[in-house]
């Protein structure tokens, strides 16, 4: 379950990246906004799994 999480992590990221970049390459500021959105949710439940790691050992 926890590797799930954290390709779901690296995915919203990834997407939120590139929705980002389209964003800004059209000039649309709520593509852009959404996609750092998206990049921070998935930066949020990166580190979520990264802080469960810590307690498991």
């Amino acid at each position: 379950m926890a590797g799930d999480q954290k390709a779901k992590a690296k995915m919203e990221q990834a997407k939120g990246k590139a929705k980002e970049a389209a964003g800004r390459t059209v000039g649309n500021e709520q593509m852009t906004a959404e996609g750092q959105a998206e990049k921070s949710k998935g930066d949020a439940r990166q580190a979520k799994e990264k802080t469960k790691d810590t307690f498991k050992r």
